[in-house]
């Protein structure tokens, strides 16, 4: 054996590497070196000449994590890994079934359907059982095949008790037939065809049971049910009470599965993930092997010591510690501002004195709970100067569900704009096929004129879409821009759309919905820095900043990320913001059965990602929905240790700083009084006022409080206005 492999371990990793062939449970902290585990213990187990390297199967969640496995054992060992069964669950089942397709009943050459291909094949399902597609929305019949398959379901296994589930389960069962007659799989399908094949294929079983003598899985915490049956089966732990069961028992001492996860990393519930499995681990193969990795080579000690103290809240944890030898390093800054703008401002202030202090942006990481924060922070950036990259996601104004909205606002401003009406003539669905879109296209070559101009001559469907945006144009003509953003985003069916998404996909559908939501609040903050609420310049700013800043492959930029995107990553500085009641611990967690104890984790995550320096934000106030919210700060902040934080609020923090909300549990955001103090003056509704630019008025509305209170004015010749007080510089008549 090659004794270079060993060095370098940490007694629990060696004992990990080189534990006899038995299951194991290898509990890896952040930051403790499990792919270097992982992928060590292969290692060892070939060196040692305990199996060769096509009897190892090793699961990883990632395409990106597998080739790194590989691209490590290929420097550790002088072998060949090109044969060597290394993949994602999807990728290895795919290997599987092109080998025995025979067997699987499938062509040699069959398909993947992606998950727009899928969707078309579901409607063309739908449309030739004539399925009401208005009851039955395709996308959510997609989400219930999709989840029915993860839970090794096929249609007749589904308990269905009344006439609607009845119907979807007649849609899965023809749309199994479909994909059959086609040879096309799904991706859910690869997973279950091939768990099917093994649980009744006794000698294929048999034979890959012999095979693989070793199995190994990374991010076990984020397996879902099927995938650990299908392990199970694969290492000889079958299925309670079958006939599998009796075949494998007698080789089950033979099998090693070698699981390495945290379940205080378990973050991907919503996906179908089971943290229970680890404890199913124990009992199915009578683990005693039980290694925890709890040294720490990431970062500093005051992070982790914040995050021992934050996930000890949690219950049922299998229980690890963190530690390390790194010095405790500097106290976790904690910055209070009165708004999310500022808020923003502060982030913008810290990075470029990071830069100073000899930070590249590479090294920086912006964190938020839900995607449509983003969008001030984006904002500020930009302002800045500042390169960034959205990693895992796309530019707050680049986002599918923004630029669909963005579409109908540019059609009611340019008709002409052929682009704009492609995007949302049949979004949301109302009925207009690809063959009438393809006739107003047609008709509007002939003619020589704009798809405008066709699809008002067309009649039917796509003429009612015509008279819904001119509805669309007449009823906003008179609105303040943040308002004729609600209206479009409630009358175009986008809202409605979104919120009638089920299942899988409600999760997604729910973030799309904050992003939309805040648009209104990007139009609001635009009328108050600009005084100019014209829905001309309002999309001109969007389209700039959507192209502005656009790191290139090579430029140093700072990361924005959600908190779940950035499992596994590290950086030297990290910002955690939003820290505030409803957006992170996120309100949904409290309708969830352990929802609270997710988002715990989902904070220990982010703690965990700084190596050096970390900085958590939150405001007192916040522009949600185009409203200004005033909220508590999370109570994550009141389970840190108060020796381990630095307060950089603009005013000198409390010693106890939730004293000053006033509250020991959740609040719930209240909206301001309707009058507005500031520099002596109260606004009130009826008032007469004058400005600069805009005239004379009178106050027709008041929000907010301190200098981010803003005012309508509904003034005699510019019409009605939302104004930010702090600018608007408004005189009393």
């Amino acid at each position: 054996m090659n004794t270079t492999l060993l060095s370098g371990l940490n007694p629990p990793q060696l004992q990990a590497v080189t534990l006899p062939s038995q299951s194991a449970l290898i509990l890896a902290g952040a930051g403790s070196g499990k792919t270097r585990v992982l992928t060590t213990r292969i290692a060892y187990l070939i060196s040692t000449g305990a199996v060769s390297p096509h009897e190892i199967l090793a699961v990883t969640f990632t395409n990106k994590a597998a080739k790194e496995m590989i691209t490590r054992l290929s420097a550790m060992l002088p072998i060949n890994t090109r044969g060597m069964w290394i993949g994602t669950f999807h990728g290895l089942c795919n290997r599987l079934l092109r080998a025995h397709y025979r067997e699987a009943a499938l062509p040699q050459t069959f398909q993947i359907l992606d998950s727009g291909d899928q969707l078309s094949a579901i409607k063309r399902v739908m449309k030739a059982q004539n399925v009401d597609d208005e009851k039955f929305p395709p996308r959510e019949m997609q989400n219930f095949i999709s989840g029915s398959k993860e839970q090794g379901l096929r249609a007749h296994d589904v308990e269905a008790f009344d006439p609607y589930t009845r119907r979807k389960v007649e849609v899965y069962a023809e749309y199994d037939a479909q994909c059959q007659r086609e040879g096309v799989v799904d991706f859910s399908e690869l997973l279950l065809r091939c768990y099917e094949l093994l649980t009744r294929n006794t000698a294929l079983r048999e034979h890959y049971q012999e095979r693989f003598k070793h199995i190994l899985v990374d991010e076990f915490q984020d397996t879902n049910h099927l995938q650990y049956q299908w392990l199970k089966l694969l290492a000889g732990g079958g299925v309670t009470g079958s006939d599998v069961q009796r075949h494998t028992s007698s080789r089950q001492d033979r099998h090693s599965l070698f699981a390495v996860g945290d379940d205080d990393q378990s973050i991907y519930a919503f996906r179908g993930a089971n943290v229970g499995n680890m404890k199913d681990l124990l009992r199915d193969f009578k683990v005693e092997a039980v290694i925890k990795l709890e040294q720490n080579y990431r970062s500093h000690g005051n992070i982790l010591d914040a995050a021992n103290a934050l996930i000890s809240n949690n219950r049922n944890r299998m229980g690890k510690n963190l530690w390390t030898q790194a010095l405790g390093g500097e106290k976790l800054r904690v910055y209070e501002a009165p708004t999310d703008v500022e808020e923003a401002g502060f982030v913008v202030n810290e990075i470029r004195q990071l830069k100073s202090d000899g930070f590249k942006l590479a090294e920086i990481a912006l964190l938020y709970r839900s995607n449509a924060q983003s969008r001030v922070l984006e904002h500020a950036l930009v302002s800045a100067g500042l390169s960034y990259r959205v990693y895992g996601g796309l530019r707050f104004f680049e986002r599918q569900e923004i630029k669909h909205a963005l579409a109908y606002l540019r059609l009611m401003q340019n008709t002409d704009d052929d682009n704009a009406l492609l995007r949302v003539i049949n979004f949301p669905t109302r009925g207009i096929g690809a063959r009438s879109i393809e006739q107003v296209q047609e008709s509007a070559q002939m003619h020589g004129t704009t798809l405008w101009d066709a699809a008002a001559r067309a009649g039917g469907k796509v003429s009612a879409f015509v008279g819904l945006i001119e509805s669309l144009r007449s009823a906003t003509a008179a609105l303040p821009l943040p308002e004729i953003m609600d209206h479009v985003l409630v009358h175009s069916g986008l809202l409605e759309h979104y919120q009638n998404e089920k299942g899988a996909k409600k999760r997604e559908a729910e973030e799309r919905l904050e992003n939309l939501k805040e648009l209104v609040t990007a139009a609001t903050l635009f009328v108050h820095e600009n005084e100019d609420d014209s829905l001309t310049s309002f999309l001109t700013h969007a389209s700039l900043e959507a192209g502005e800043h656009q790191a290139g492959d090579q430029e140093d930029a700072l990361h924005l990320m959600t908190v779940h995107a950035s499992k596994g990553l590290e950086f030297n500085a990290v910002f955690i913001t939003g820290l505030e009641e409803g957006l992170f611990p996120h309100q949904n967690s409290q309708r969830v059965e352990g929802g609270l104890d997710e988002e715990r984790r989902l904070m220990y995550v982010a703690i965990t990602r700084a190596r050096r320096r970390l900085y958590m934000s939150f405001a007192q106030r916040r522009m949600l929905n185009g409203q200004v919210s005033y909220g508590a700060p999370s109570a994550f902040l009141k389970e840190l240790p108060e020796a381990l934080l630095q307060w950089l609020s603009a005013r000198a923090a409390p010693r106890n700083p939730f004293a000053s909300f006033g509250y020991s549990s959740p609040v719930t955001p209240v909206q301001a009084p309707q009058q507005k103090e500031i520099a002596g003056a109260v606004w009130k509704t009826g008032q007469s006022v004058m400005h600069q630019k805009f005239g004379a008025g009178v106050v027709t509305g008041v929000e907010g409080r301190g200098n981010d209170g803003r005012v309508q004015v509904n003034f005699k010749h510019a019409g009605s206005k939302w104004l930010a007080l702090e600018y608007a510089k408004l005189t009393a008549l």
